[in-house]
């Protein structure tokens, strides 16, 4: 079931005349709409160098780094232009089948023919051999809908597909990353030398599609131009100034309020239901996405619980379902299920 399907048999059931707890909200810019900041009124120009300085300060990485960082629209546009990148150098790409599907509408529309692998109920690296082309993983950190970070395993499971081949390298989304500096499994993949990084404002600042930065590695140099001849706008550059300087706490609020919502969702969960969901991601700060190993038919034919099927966020035949915690129900004023 694509995702606007699931949406529509949403709006269907909560209509109904039974009770439903709507564990299936996923705008989490709508759910925190009212905590996310305005855009600057002034006319000030901004250089993306300075920004990128900033970001890199803000993240703890080193300044040295600030020609590597390339300032973009967010991790959309920054995927957007890799994936031509890649298909120029014939690279082979990997996607995670059950994460996002705009992974695979952008790879597709440049050229790409991406490969995939699963995440849930964890995470299965690819074991296909190393050929003689590029080769190209994109994973998450941490990753949605599985809700949590990789763990210490998981990530020495990666650095070792690295070392299979030199021709491998990772892409790493971080944009549920709500910290700084990023997890610990980020910097040491970071520290491989094979990683870029995409990163943006969208979820710790709610502005999507606005700012973002690619952190390349030695590897990806050339697409430094790619980056530079498609730019943000002006106004987009004030106001991801802006965000950086002068609301560099927003992230922490945002870590604030959906840990409150999750409690929230926590405290209307059935005690077996509650116990489904692994600790990693009910403990995962900013997370508002939990798996459990209950089919989504069931939650909500014997718990009254309307959840998410696997299927919304890609393929994978694992025969559990996703929770969230960003209804109305869970917000500062829960309201009544409907």
């Amino acid at each position: 079931m694509r995702f606007d399907e699931f949406q529509a048999l949403r709006q269907r059931q909560l209509s109904a005349s039974s009770p439903l707890l709507d564990a299936a909200e996923t705008n989490v810019y709508r759910a925190l709409a009212a905590m996310r900041p305005e855009s600057p009124a002034d006319m000030t120009t901004v250089h993306r160098c300075d920004l990128a300085r900033a970001w890199l300060r803000r993240f703890e990485l080193p300044q040295e780094w600030s020609g590597r960082a390339m300032v973009c629209r967010g991790v959309r546009h920054g995927l957007g232009v890799v994936f031509h990148w890649l298909r120029a150098v014939q690279a082979r790409l990997w996607l995670p089948s059950d994460v996002y599907p705009v992974y695979f509408e952008l790879a597709r529309a440049a050229g790409l023919a991406p490969e995939s692998y699963s995440t849930l109920p964890a995470p299965v690296l690819p074991r296909s051999p190393a050929d003689h082309r590029p080769e190209y993983l994109l994973l998450a950190n941490p990753s949605k809908p599985l809700g949590r970070h990789l763990s210490d395993a998981e990530c020495a499971a990666v650095m070792s597909w690295l070392r299979e081949s030199p021709r491998r390298h990772l892409l790493i989304d971080s944009v549920y990353d709500l910290g700084a500096p990023f997890a610990a499994g980020t910097r040491r993949l970071l520290e491989t030398g094979r990683a870029v990084l995409l990163h943006s404002v969208t979820k710790g600042w709610l502005w999507p599609r606005t700012f973002g930065v690619v952190l390349l590695g030695p590897a990806q140099a050339e697409l430094a131009e790619a980056f530079r001849a498609d730019p943000p706008t002006p106004a987009q550059l004030r106001l991801a100034d802006r965000l950086l300087s002068e609301h560099s706490d927003m992230p922490r609020q945002v870590v604030d309020e959906l840990a409150a919502r999750a409690e929230r969702l926590f405290e209307r969960l059935p005690d077996d239901v509650l116990a489904a969901i692994p600790t990693a991601s009910r403990t995962c700060p900013g997370n508002y996405f939990f798996p459990v190993d209950i089919p989504a038919q069931t939650l909500q034919r014997e718990y009254g619980v309307l959840a998410m099927p696997v299927s919304v966020f890609g393929e994978n035949s694992w025969s559990g379902s996703i929770l969230t915690s960003l209804a109305d129900a869970f917000g500062p004023t829960p309201t009544a299920a409907r």
